[in-house]
C-alpha cells in the first residue's frame, strides 16, 4: 500500500503540470487549497473521520448526516468514499448538503481538509490523505474492480494514526475490511453498520466477520457515540495518569492470567493509548474503573489483548529494504551451502504471514535462478492466535495487488472466484506458524536469518536489551540480521557487522556471548528459586547495636572507605575516613561532589567508571590505581556499584556506592613467610612477580579501552544533542514564517475591509430620496466602522466628518463648511493635504500616505476621488485608518529578523555568549561558551553562573554584579572561570546589562574570551 500510495503521489505531480496549462478555476463555493510539494506538518490536531459505502448508501448518509445536529461537531472532519457511476457526473455533493448545515465539498485536487466539513470523493477518481491534503487521481484501469474504500483508509492510518476514524456503511463485497484492519493497528477506531439496518450487508458483515468493529449501530445512531467517543479520548487527554503503576499492574496481571503473556515492558505510551481507546470505547472515565470493569468482563481482557497487538504489515513492506535484502542477504544464504542441507530462518512477530511469506518468494526465485532446489525451513511466530490462523491459510484479499507486483502475482499466488489470493504449495510448504512468546519461550537456533522488523520498537530498553542477546545466540555463525526502519542495536553494536545501515542488515560477529549475555534472556520462570530468596533474615533484637560495632571494628582495622553518589557524582553520604582519596569532611555531604574531589591518580577512573556504571546498571572494578597523597603514592582498588534506592528508584533516582580499598603491595604480602625460603623458591616469586606485572598491564590495557570507549559514547551523545538543536533551528525558522503569512493575510484583510468601507459609503452618499433618513444612517455607518473620515466638496470645503477623525485634525462641528486648509492637524511631518486632495481630484488618482500624529499614532491617510452615482467628480474623501497594530508587527518582524541574525552570529561565536538573569540563573548558553568550559547548553541552563566562578572571586564577582544591576556600565576585564573538568579558564570578560523600557535591568549578558587553556587542578 506504500508504494501504491508513492505511486500516487508520482501521478499527482505530473497531473499538476498538465493543470497549468489548462488553469482550471475552482468554483468560489469550494475552499482554497493550492497544491503544494513542500512537507508541510502530517495533519493538524483534529480527527478525520472516513465513511466508505457502495450499494444502499445513500439512504445511511440520508440516516448518518441527519442526525448530526447543529454545532455539535467536535471538531472533526468527514470524508465520504463511495463506489459512483465513473461515467455519470455525481449528485452525491448535492444530496448530502441537504442532510447538514455543514459545508459540503466535492473534492477537487490537493484540497485542505478542514474541520466541522464534508469532502465527497469526485466520480471515476482514487483519492489519499496526505499532509493535511486530499489527493486525487484516475485509477490504473478505466474499468474493472476498485477498492477506493480500502486506498484512503489506510492512508488516513499512514498519516492520522490514532485520530483515524473509519465508518463502514451498506455495500457489496469486502471493500473497506483491509483498511479498516489499517486503521485499527494505527491505534484508530472503525464503526460499522449493522447489518441489519442496511439495504446491502457485504462490506459490513465483511468488516465485523474480521473483528474490526468496535461499534456496530445503525447510521442513526453512529453520530452520538462518535461525538462520545472523540471527547473522552481527545477531549481530555490523557485518561491513563503517568504514575498509575498500580492500577496498570493490575492490568497486566490480568492479561498474563488470561492470555499467558506479559506487556509490563512494552512501550508505556503505546501501552496507554490502546488503554484510552478501550475505555472511550466502553464509555469509562477512570482506570480503576477500568479495571474493575476487567476484572468483571472477561471478554474485554480478550478485546484489551488483541488492541494490544500491533499488526501492522504487508508483504514487501518497505521494498527499498527488500530490495536491499534480496541483492546483500538471500544470493549469500546459498553460499557454500550443499543442496541437502538446510536453510534456517525466524521471523518473530510475523502477525498474519505476509513478511514469512515475502521471504520465501525471495528464496523461491533465487532457487530458481540457481537452478537448484534447497531444504528451506521458515520459523513464523507471534502471540496472536488469530494472526496464525490466518498466516497458516495463506489467504489475503484482492488489495494485495498494491504491494505485489503481477508476475509475483501470477508466479506465486492463485486466485479463486471471490478475487481472493491463494498462496502456492510451495511456498506454503517452506513456512512452520506457531504461536511463541519471544519473552518467555526458548529461542530457535542455528539460524542463517532472522528478520524481526517493527517489533522491537514497542518495547522498552530494558526489553530491547534481553532480546537483542538472544538473536546474537539463536543465529548460526554468520548469520544475518533484519530490523526495521526504525529499531537498532543500541548497545550490542559489538555483536553484529553492518551490512546496510539505512536497511537495517547486519551479520553476527564471532563473539562469544558469554554469562553475562547469556544471562539476558534466560526466561524468568526458569531463574534459580535461590536467587529470588531474600538476602537476609529478620532483623533481631539488638542488631542496630551489633551493627554499630561491626563498623567500629571494621573503620578501625580495615582501610576502605564507601560513598553513596547520584548519576551525576554528587554525593550523598560518606562512610569511613576519605581523606586520603577526597579531600572534604566525613558525614553528610551538602553540594559537594566526587569527582570534583578526588585527588590525584583517582578522578579519571573514576569519571570513567561512572560513566559506564550510569549507562549499562552494573557494578564496575578498577584495581592498582595509584592516588597521590601527601607527597606519595598509595595503591587502592576501586569498586562501584549500583543501588537500589527503595521508593526512590521508582522515580527514576539513580544512586551509586563508590567503594576504595587500599591495596595490599608485594611487602605487605611477603608478610608472615617463612625466612627460610630457598634460592628455587625465590626464583618462583620472581616469576610470581612477573605474572602480576604482565597482569596489572592487561587491566591498565583494559581500563584504557574502556575510556576510550566511553569518550565515543560522550562523543556520541553530544552529536545527538548537537542534531536536536538543529532541529529546533529549523522549527523555530519555521513558526517565524508562518507568523509572517499570517500577518501578510491580516493586512490583505484589512485592505479588503477598507475598500468595502469605501464602496459603501459611496453608495450611501448617492442616495438622496430620503435624505433626512440616508443623512442619519451614513453617521450612525461612519461613526461605527471607527475610521476618521472627511468628506470635502470641489472647493475644499468640509461637508461633514466621523468622531475618530478628531484625534488626528482638531475638529469641531461648527468646522462644518470651513475650507480644510485653515484647519490645524496633530499630524507630524506632514503638511501637504491640500495640495494632495487637489492633486487626486485633478488626476483621479488616488493617494496612500503613511502619517504619524504627536503622540505617535500611526495612520493611513487615503485621499480618494468623490464620484456621484453620475460618474461626476464633487470633491474627495480623507480616511485615517488606525495602522498603528500594522506597524508594530512590521517592526515585529523586522526585530525577529534581526535576532534570528543575531541568533546565528552567537551560535557561531567562538567566544562564550551567557544570558543569567538577576540571581545568576543561567538563561543562553551558546555552542562557544560549551567548547571553553564543556559544559553542555541542557546541562549549563540548570547552572547558576557561581558555578563557574571560582571561590577566591566570588565577593568580587559579586559586588561587579550588584553593579549591572543598577544597570551601571563595566569596563571589559580579565578574570577567571572554572570548566567543567576543573581547569581555570582566564577569560576577557565583557558584561552588559539588558534594560526594559523603564530603564531597569532585567538580564545580564556576558561575551567571554578565552585568554589560554593551560589546565589546573583544584
Amino acid at each position: 500500500m506504500v508504494e501504491k500510495i508513492a505511486k500516487s503521489r508520482e501521478k499527482i505531480k505530473k497531473s499538476k503540470e498538465e493543470q497549468l496549462h489548462t488553469a482550471e478555476e475552482i468554483p468560489a463555493d469550494q475552499p482554497p487549497a493550492p497544491y503544494t510539494d513542500s512537507k508541510e506538518s502530517l495533519t493538524a490536531d483534529f480527527p478525520i473521520v472516513g465513511i466508505g459505502a457502495s450499494a444502499g448508501g445513500l439512504a445511511a448518509f440520508e440516516n448518518f448526516f441527519s442526525a448530526i445536529s447543529d454545532n455539535t461537531t467536535p471538531g472533526i472532519a468527514f470524508v465520504v468514499i463511495q463506489h459512483l457511476d465513473p461515467s455519470h457526473k455525481s449528485m452525491l455533493t448535492d444530496l448530502i448538503g441537504r442532510y447538514t448545515r455543514m459545508p459540503v465539498y466535492e473534492v477537487k485536487d490537493g484540497m485542505v481538509v478542514q474541520p466541522n466539513c464534508v469532502y465527497v470523493i469526485p466520480p471515476n477518481r482514487e483519492m489519499i490523505f496526505e499532509s493535511g491534503t486530499l489527493q486525487i487521481q484516475e485509477p490504473d484501469e478505466p474499468r474493472g474492480p476498485r477498492l477506493p474504500i480500502n486506498l484512503f483508509f489506510r492512508s488516513l492510518a499512514l498519516s492520522k494514526l490514532e485520530l483515524s476514524i473509519g465508518i463502514i456503511l451498506s455495500g457489496t463485497g469486502e471493500d473497506g475490511t483491509l483498511g479498516a484492519r489499517a486503521i485499527k493497528d494505527a491505534g484508530g477506531m472503525a464503526m460499522v453498520q449493522s447489518p441489519e439496518s442496511s439495504e446491502y450487508d457485504g462490506m459490513p458483515r465483511s468488516a465485523i466477520t474480521a473483528g474490526l468493529a468496535d461499534y456496530i449501530l445503525p447510521p442513526a445512531e453512529m453520530p452520538a457515540q462518535l461525538f462520545a467517543y472523540v471527547n473522552q479520548v481527545f477531549g481530555k487527554r490523557p485518561h491513563v495518569a503517568p504514575k498509575a503503576e498500580d492500577a496498570l499492574k493490575r492490568i497486566f496481571n490480568l492479561i498474563r492470567t488470561k492470555n499467558g503473556h506479559d506487556f509490563s515492558d512494552y512501550k508505556q505510551n503505546t501501552i496507554n493509548r490502546r488503554i484510552e481507546r478501550r475505555m472511550a470505547i466502553i464509555n469509562v472515565n477512570s482506570l480503576d474503573d477500568y479495571v474493575l470493569y476487567l476484572q468483571q468482563k472477561p471478554a474485554e481482557v480478550d478485546a484489551l489483548f488483541q488492541d494490544l497487538l500491533i499488526g501492522v504489515t504487508s508483504f514487501f513492506r518497505n521494498p527499498t529494504a527488500f530490495e536491499a535484502l534480496k541483492e546483500k542477504v538471500i544470493t549469500n544464504l546459498f553460499t557454500g551451502k550443499h543442496p541437502d542441507s538446510t536453510i534456517r530462518i525466524w521471523v518473530p512477530g510475523c502477525s498474519t504471514g505476509e513478511e514469512a511469506y515475502s521471504i520465501g518468494i525471495l528464496l523461491k526465485e533465487q532457487m530458481e535462478m540457481l537452478k537448484k532446489n534447497y531444504k528451506v525451513q521458515i520459523f513464523a511466530t507471534d502471540i496472536d492466535s488469530r494472526a496464525i490462523l490466518k498466516a497458516r491459510s495463506g489467504v489475503y484479499p484482492p488489495t494485495i495487488s498494491i504491494d505485489i507486483s503481477p508476475e509475483r502475482l501470477k508466479s506465486f499466488f492463485t486466485q479463486d472466484s471471490n478475487g481472493n489470493y491463494r498462496i502456492q504449495k510451495n511456498i506454503r510448504d517452506m513456512i512452520v506458524f506457531s504461536e511463541h512468546d519471544i519473552i518467555k519461550d526458548p529461542p530457535f537456533s542455528k539460524l542463517d536469518l532472522l528478520s524481526c522488523r517493527n517489533m522491537l520498537i514497542y518495547m522498552e530498553r530494558k526489553l530491547q536489551k534481553k532480546v537483542i542477546p538472544l538473536f546474537h545466540y539463536a543465529l548460526d555463525k554468520d548469520g544475518f540480521l533484519f530490523l526495521g526502519p526504525s529499531e537498532t542495536l543500541g548497545d550490542f553494536e559489538n555483536l553484529f557487522e553492518t551490512l546496510d545501515r539505512k536497511s537495517k542488515l547486519f551479520r553476527k560477529k564471532d563473539v562469544s556471548s558469554g554469562p553475562l549475555l547469556m544471562g539476558t534472556f534466560i526466561p524468568s520462570q526458569l531463574e534459580s528459586e535461590a536467587t529470588k530468596k531474600p538476602f537476609s533474615k529478620a532483623p533481631l533484637v539488638g542488631e542496630p547495636q551489633l551493627r554499630e560495632l561491626t563498623e567500629q571494628t571494621m573503620l578501625q582495622h580495615y582501610n576502605s572507605v564507601g560513598v553513596l553518589v547520584d548519576k551525576r557524582g554528587d554525593i550523598l553520604y560518606i562512610h569511613g575516613r576519605t581523606g586520603m582519596y577526597l579531600e572534604i569532611a566525613s558525614g553528610k555531604a551538602g553540594l559537594n561532589n566526587i569527582l570534583k574531589t578526588a585527588r590525584e591518580g583517582l578522578k579519571q577512573d573514576l569519571i570513567t567508571a561512572l560513566q559506564i556504571a550510569v549507562v549499562r546498571k552494573e557494578p564496575v572494578f578498577r584495581s592498582g590505581l595509584r592516588v597521590k597523597t601527601n607527597g606519595d603514592f598509595t595503591t587502592v582498588n576501586l569498586a562501584l556499584r549500583p543501588v537500589a534506592a527503595g521508593s526512590d528508584e521508582a522515580d527514576g533516582q539513580n544512586l551509586f556506592l563508590v567503594i576504595i580499598e587500599e591495596a595490599k603491595t608485594s611487602e605487605q604480602r611477603q608478610i608472615g613467610k617463612d625466612n627460610t625460603i630457598g634460592a628455587s623458591e625465590g626464583a618462583c616469586e620472581k616469576s610470581t612477580d612477573f605474572d602480576a606485572r604482565i597482569l596489572e598491564l592487561k587491566q591498565e590495557l583494559q581500563i584504557k579501552e574502556e575510556n576510550l570507549k566511553a569518550s565515543n559514547e560522550e562523543l556520541e551523545t553530544s552529536n545527538e544533542e548537537l542534531k536536536s538543536s538543529n532541529e529546533e533551528m529549523q522549527s523555530i525558522n519555521e513558526e517565524l514564517q508562518s507568523t509572517n503569512e499570517e500577518l501578510e493575510t491580516s493586512r490583505e484583510e484589512l485592505q479588503s475591509v477598507n475598500e468595502e468601507l469605501t464602496t459603501v459609503n459611496t453608495e450611501l452618499q448617492n442616495k438622496v430620496a430620503d435624505l433626512s433618513q440616508a443623512v442619519d444612517d451614513m453617521n450612525n455607518l461612519l461613526a461605527g466602522t471607527g475610521i476618521g473620515t472627511i468628506f470635502v466638496d470641489q472647493q475644499m470645503h468640509i461637508l461633514r466628518f466621523t468622531p475618530q477623525v478628531t484625534q488626528v485634525i482638531n475638529l469641531i462641528p461648527t468646522d462644518v463648511g470651513r475650507p480644510v486648509g485653515h484647519i490645524v492637524s496633530n499630524l507630524l511631518g506632514y503638511d501637504r493635504l491640500v495640495e494632495d486632495i487637489k492633486e487626486v481630484m485633478d488626476t483621479l488618482a488616488p493617494k496612500d500616505i503613511e502619517v504619524q500624529t504627536k503622540k505617535g499614532t500611526w495612520y493611513l491617510l487615503r485621499i480618494r476621488p468623490y464620484r456621484t452615482i453620475e460618474n461626476v467628480i464633487k470633491g474627495a474623501v480623507i480616511t485615517f485608518t488606525d495602522i498603528n497594530e500594522i506597524k508594530r508587527a512590521e517592526n515585529i518582524m523586522k526585530e525577529a529578523k534581526a535576532i534570528r541574525r543575531l541568533a546565528a552570529v552567537v551560535h557561531d561565536a567562538r567566544d562564550a555568549i551567557i544570558l543569567q538573569d538577576l540571581d545568576g540563573h543561567i538563561i543562553a548558553w551558546n555552542p562557544g561558551a560549551e567548547r571553553i568550559y564543556g559544559w553542555s547548553e541542557a546541562e549549563a541552563l540548570t547552572m547558576n553562573i557561581s558555578s563557574l566562578i571560582p571561590e577566591s572571586l566570588k565577593e568580587e564577582e559579586l559586588a561587579k554584579l550588584k553593579k549591572l544591576k543598577r544597570a551601571e556600565v563595566l569596563e571589559p576585564y580579565r578574570t577567571q572561570r572554572l570548566a567543567k573538568d576543573g581547569r581555570i579558564v582566564e577569560v576577557w570578560l565583557t558584561a552588559t546589562s539588558l534594560l526594559n523600557e523603564a530603564g531597569e535591568a532585567y538580564t545580564i549578558a556576558t561575551t567571554e574570551l578565552e585568554i589560554n587553556s593551560g589546565k589546573t587542578t583544584m
